[in-house]
């Protein structure tokens, strides 16, 4: 079935999905515009915003954290480290355990990183009416549940 432009009509539950990926897909790359000043990647950025929240941490916490192998957090921490946002020290509980902890320019650049994403959600999120954000925000609610 086409629309009367040409364009194929899907089922309604196929243009919904659609249009969430299609506003997944914005959302990201707003994301990517959004951390270029600090040419850090999403996963580096996800990183250093949860150690600026909840601290020094081991890495197979960070990783359980961010849903990530443990492997793959080394990766995102020896980066962060070689760009001197993050440092490893040993932990006080046990001397053969290493805490990841953001350092000052770690924890300025996350406060900044933070605030670039808040303005640019909000931009994005302006098309909105308050009535539109609370509903949507409501139904994004439950789909993650």
């Amino acid at each position: 079935m086409a629309s009367g432009y040409g364009i194929p009509v899907t089922a309604p539950e196929e243009s919904l999905a659609e249009s969430f990926r299609a506003v997944a897909r914005e959302l990201r790359r707003r994301t990517l515009v959004a951390l270029e000043p600090w040419d850090v990647t999403p996963s580096q950025a996800r990183a250093l915003g949860m150690l600026h929240r909840h601290g020094a941490m081991r890495l197979r916490d960070l990783a359980e954290h961010l849903r990530i192998a443990p492997r793959s957090a080394t990766e995102v921490v020896d980066d962060l480290a070689g760009r001197g946002l993050v440092d490893r020290h040993p932990d006080p509980d046990d001397r053969r355990a290493v805490l990841v902890r953001p350092t000052e320019r770690g924890e300025a650049t996350a406060r900044a990183i933070r605030a670039a994403r808040v303005a640019g959600a909000d931009d994005f999120f302006a098309a909105l009416d308050e009535d539109d954000r609370a509903a949507l925000a409501r139904i994004l609610t439950r789909l993650r549940s």
